[in-house]
């Protein structure tokens, strides 16, 4: 098994929570959690 990177442990850990609160199935929750970490990726420092 590889080493997940910290991204994929972000991913994982959004994707759980909108799992544990929705009826998302895996690959529908999976992909919203990548859209999650992007917004909030792109969001500047100073306003985060």
């Amino acid at each position: 098994m590889a080493t997940k990177t910290p991204y994929e442990r972000r991913v994982a850990r959004v994707r759980d929570a909108v799992r544990a609160h929705s009826e998302l199935d895996d690959a529908a929750a999976t992909a919203l959690a990548v859209h999650v970490l992007h917004s909030l990726d792109t969001i500047p420092e100073k306003i985060r």
